[in-house]
């Protein structure tokens, strides 16, 4: 469940988000205030500057299918050329082809254009370092002040870089996913499943149904696979935003539904009742796969569910919380030697193939799963420990100091558990609860998720948090 309170109704939504992963913005409008082909050369050309200055001579891009997709890819690949720089274009792509490239390419790094879960409106440029994984907190405020700073040089006309493309890299990928040693296409191709696929209309039409072809899917009924750019609903795969797959699958009989949002690096499950088998227990179920394989330590952030601990330390493994956000849980991971880890959104990362969330390769594994453990998605569903997430935001404001309402909820549960990696976590251990308050990264709100083994008492204990800060603010 998603509240949403209101401290001022005349509060203006920024449209042009610069971090430390990337830029993030509208399209359209006066160059500063939202994503408009100056922001996107300006900060392409930072970009690059920051790979030269490193030593790079190569950079990889490519796509999701979103409108606007095309002229950002022009003007991010004319402005990386005008700085001397070869440009590999995959085209229409999805995020972990691209961090997958840039390593078997030798590049020095490479750019995502996309806005992920955010509507079509949005776009994005997100950064890869030359091992194809996203760049660090230090590395990206280098080029946010390059970018700044217009601190950028372009080369003469006789050392302009050269542009190609490059389609074949989803099947390079999906042919990597089959060597995998833990993917079983004879299991999965025995079990003759019947699977729907939502795609939002973007690459994972393309991704998607060739994966379950190769893994030997015969049965494969497809909605919104058209990768045009028109999103038929919201992209973020939450069960509010899937209501025509959880019916196709119920009426067609289907033992799965599939859904992954515009760049393919979240994955949703629909079980074979027409259920959501939950984003949070994509990682579960894939995790508690591998465990079953070869023992091994796990890794997520603080706003996922305890479930994947359970599951961990009933393996014989130890389970570590990670800071929200992929760099951050990717940076536990090598910490802790992890053997599988990733993000309660259906974010999957499987460290001995890459280190990025990977949709393909979740739906391998988790078909690899179903099929060997010869149960139903919603029986399979049933053997893991029950918690429900209630999730809540709150709007900023100029007239909130968000860092003292935290630090004042903190001094009020001092006798609980208290995480401080990431905005507040209080862990209540003996009722299994926790709530988790955070400044997002995307979007200028807090996140206030809520987790216990009770629906009901999660939203409660959400709303008593709240009602901590309305209590704090007033």
């Amino acid at each position: 469940m998603l509240y949403s309170v209101n401290f001022e109704q005349n509060f203006s939504i920024v449209t042009l988000i610069k971090s430390i992963s990337g830029i993030r913005g509208t399209i359209g409008g006066k160059p500063g205030e939202a994503l408009t082909p100056v922001d996107a050369v300006k900060f392409a050309a930072a970009f690059g500057t920051w790979v030269k200055a490193r030593g790079g001579k190569k950079i990889i891009i490519g796509r999701d299918a979103r409108p606007s997709g095309e002229m950002v890819s022009q003007l991010v690949s004319a402005t990386l050329q005008g700085l001397g720089l070869n440009v590999i274009d995959l085209g229409l792509s999805t995020t972990p082809t691209v961090e997958i490239a840039v390593p078997l390419e030798k590049a020095g790094g490479g750019i995502i254009l996309t806005a992920s879960h955010n509507p079509v409106q949005w776009n994005a440029l997100k950064l890869l370092n030359e091992k194809g994984e996203f760049i660090s907190a230090e590395d990206g405020a280098v080029v946010l002040h390059l970018a700044q700073q217009d601190s950028f040089s372009f080369a003469p006309v006789n050392q302009l870089g050269s542009y190609t493309q490059n389609d074949a890299y989803i099947q390079k990928h999906i042919n990597m996913i089959l060597k995998y040693k833990l993917v079983d296409k004879r299991a999965i191709q025995n079990a003759k499943f019947k699977i729907a696929i939502d795609a939002v209309n973007s690459t994972g039409g393309i991704a998607v149904p060739m994966l379950l072809k190769a893994l030997g899917v015969k049965k494969i009924v497809p909605l919104y696979c058209d990768p045009n750019g028109k999103f038929p609903h919201n992209p973020e795969p939450l069960p509010e935003h899937l209501k025509k797959i959880t019916s196709v699958v119920k009426k067609q009989k289907c033992d799965l539904g599939i859904v992954v949002d515009p760049d393919v690096d979240r994955l949703a499950l629909i079980q074979e009742d027409g259920k959501p088998f939950g984003e949070e227990y994509t990682l579960v179920a894939v995790a508690d796969y591998i465990l079953k394989k070869k023992k091994g330590n796990t890794v997520s952030n603080l706003s996922s569910t305890r479930a994947l601990r359970d599951v961990t330390e009933l393996a014989g493994g130890q389970y570590h919380a990670a800071a929200v956000g992929e760099v951050n849980v990717v940076n536990k991971m090598k910490a802790v030697k992890a053997v599988i880890g990733g993000e309660g959104n259906g974010g999957v990362i499987v460290p001995d193939f890459h280190y990025g969330r990977d949709a393909l390769m979740g739906i391998a594994l988790f078909l690899s799963h179903l099929a060997k453990s010869k149960m139903k998605a919603s029986e399979l569903r049933k053997s893991y420990p029950a918690y429900f997430i209630s999730k809540n935001k709150i709007e900023l404001t100029p007239k909130i100091n968000v860092d003292s309402v935290l630090e004042k909820v903190k001094a009020k549960y001092t006798l609980e558990n208290i995480n401080t990696i990431d905005g507040v976590k209080i862990d209540f251990e003996k009722e299994k609860e926790w709530v988790h308050l955070r400044k997002s990264n995307t979007e200028p709100i807090i996140r206030i998720y809520a987790e216990s083994q009770n629906e009901k008492k999660a939203g409660q204990l959400a709303q008593r948090i709240i009602a901590d800060i309305q209590e704090i603010i007033q």
